[in-house]
């Protein structure tokens, strides 16, 4: 079987993620998808067949912004571990003059907080957990490409589904995090998140200039009626191939763009109060969206290399976040001037490898015959 594995990669970089500090701290930033996981992907569709990725990554970082003020330092750890089990089906229609594709993804993965974020051993908080966070697929990716210019555009649309591992009882408020209460106290998340995407890419000549458009918009949470945030996010990949090998600069934009919403009985009834460190513990009768970062902002830089094996690829990049912003969690009414907000700043390291699992038989040659 003869892969192109090139092609392929094209394909296997709109994958699933699997991390976000608010799984473990309601409070801070949530995100479904990984800021960067678009990165080395482009518009392009491999050729017609089943295609399978490993991608595992980890995320080293420490809490920045407002609250590292509160706690006094800007050294508390947040670190996860991310595994990722993907397929892309490329059937080989076509429509409107664009191929069709569509991809499946399963994260796996941990997290671990560090102390003083995490709060004094004594008392029931959710430092560290591991689980399967919700299932990625994107039913419907359509790429054009625009005569022989190079140019290729990619529009498709995917979703979280809530099915990943998910801990916290609706009812009580224990001491410690809010979120412990709310099922946020692991990898899974109880809504849904919808992902349009729009990836521009220059395919020539063994470039890779693409810049990958997304957004999250999440429904409420099945638990607790708390909606999170849209969130939006830039994907850059500037390559070139060299025979086997693919090297060039990376870099990721994300923000969120609106605020959280916390509007009806069950959901205020559900969040009575928040967690907060000034107060060194949980503070009762604030309100749900109160403590809750609002906006924040993450910029990275990084490189990619890639080695084409032939039958498998294999593709590492690496960032370093170099601008970090959160705003817009007060404690009001109790103090309005004080901001909690947060997000994490760090560096990822990213491994993918891509292969090809089915193809199509090629049609039978009928037999010659010779008088």
């Amino acid at each position: 079987m003869k892969s192109n594995i090139k092609a392929l990669l094209a394909a296997a970089g709109l994958t699933a993620l699997a991390f976000s500090p608010a799984d473990a701290f309601e409070g801070g930033v949530q995100w479904q998808q990984k800021p960067g996981i678009f990165i080395g992907a482009s518009a392009g569709v491999p050729p017609p067949g089943i295609y399978m990725f490993d991608q595992v990554f980890t995320y080293q970082t420490n809490v920045s912004g407002p609250l590292t003020n509160a706690i006094g330092t800007t050294k508390n750890g947040v670190q996860a571990a991310v595994d990722i089990q993907g397929f892309v089906f490329v059937p080989g229609w076509t429509f409107l003059g664009a191929t069709y594709d569509a991809v499946l993804a399963q994260p796996f993965g941990m997290v671990s907080v560090g102390q003083p974020l995490s709060g004094p051993p004594n008392l029931t908080q959710i430092d560290q957990f591991s689980g399967v966070h919700n299932t990625y697929i994107a039913p419907v990716e359509l790429s054009w490409k625009l005569g022989t210019s190079g140019f290729v555009v990619k529009a498709g649309l995917g979703m979280f589904l809530p099915t990943g591992t998910v801990q916290g009882a609706t009812a009580a408020m224990p001491v410690g995090l809010a979120s412990s209460s709310n099922g946020y106290a692991n990898f899974g998340n109880k809504y849904w998140t919808f992902q349009p995407e729009l990836i521009v890419s220059y395919l020539k000549d063994g470039w890779n200039l693409s810049a990958a458009l997304y957004g999250e918009i999440n429904t409420a949470n099945q638990q607790d009626h708390y909606t999170q945030g849209s969130v939006f996010h830039a994907d850059f990949t500037a390559t070139k191939t060299f025979g086997k090998w693919t090297i060039g600069p990376v870099g990721y934009y994300a923000a969120q763009v609106s605020d959280d919403k916390c509007s009806d009985s069950v959901c205020l009834a559900l969040h009575p109060g928040i967690f907060s460190p000034l107060a060194g513990g949980f503070i009762p009768g604030t309100g749900g969206i109160m403590g809750n970062t609002q906006r924040w902002q993450l910029a990275a830089v990084g490189g990619l290399v890639e080695y084409n094996f032939g039958p498998a690829s294999l593709t590492v990049w690496a960032t370093q976040e170099v601008y970090a912003h959160a705003s817009g969690a007060s404690l009001a009414p109790i103090a309005p001037t004080t901001d909690l907000s947060f997000t994490t700043k760090g560096m990822t390291v990213l491994a993918t490898l891509s292969y090809r699992i089915w193809a199509p038989e090629e049609p039978a040659k009928a037999p010659m015959f010779h008088k």
